[in-house]
């Protein structure tokens, strides 16, 4: 992957993420899905940033790292989200995958979300997606690219087929609510609403 794509500014890596190919290589078995649903976060300014007013925590320590590092953690004491750090180092920005196409694997993903009888349902959501993909809170800090979790071209998405809106599940976040940091695929059925 060019190293300019981690260059560009936070809301336009998140479009531009949009129908790329999502790669795990997880015992030697490839597991990947076309991503069709970002949601941007725009670090000490969006009081939906888990870094809103610079807060630096240990959870939070990756996203003022590099641009192009993944950060994982856990919602609900239960479900990881896997986001990529996407702002310059320092100022702490990420975009959550909201949903993948899977592409390939999918038994394995069959396996890992058994009781999901729809394939749609297999990956419409961030939590679904990081389970059937297999990513754990231990991916936290891994860079894109140098091992084995990677982003390579995938899908064709033209300017015209990206919707954005608001984001979903950030009630306490105030005025950052309405913002429309949430970009998918028009029509793709495995967008997660």
């Amino acid at each position: 992957m060019k190293m300019k794509l981690w260059e560009l500014p936070t809301l336009d890596l998140a479009k531009e993420l949009l129908g790329m190919k999502l790669i795990h290589i997880d015992d030697d078995a490839i597991i990947s899905g076309y991503i069709v649903e970002t949601e941007a976060y725009l670090g000490p300014e969006d009081r939906a940033a888990h870094s809103f007013n610079n807060r630096r925590t240990a959870r939070t320590e990756v996203m003022y790292g590099e641009a192009g590092t993944i950060y994982t953690y856990f919602i609900y004491g239960m479900h990881v989200c896997f986001n990529i750090v996407s702002g310059p180092v320092n100022k702490p920005e990420a975009i959550l995958i909201r949903a993948i196409q899977p592409n390939e694997g999918i038994e394995r993903m069959r396996e890992r979300r058994a009781r999901v009888k729809n394939e749609i349902m297999l990956t419409n959501g961030p939590g679904k997606l990081s389970k059937a993909m297999g990513f754990t809170l231990s991916d936290n800090g891994k860079k894109i690219n140098e091992g084995n979790i990677r982003v390579e071209e995938g899908m064709i998405v033209v300017q015209n087929e990206i919707i954005s809106g608001p984001r979903i599940g950030i009630q306490y976040a105030e005025e950052a609510v309405h913002y429309p940091y949430r970009f998918w695929i028009k029509n793709n059925p495995y967008v997660s609403r």
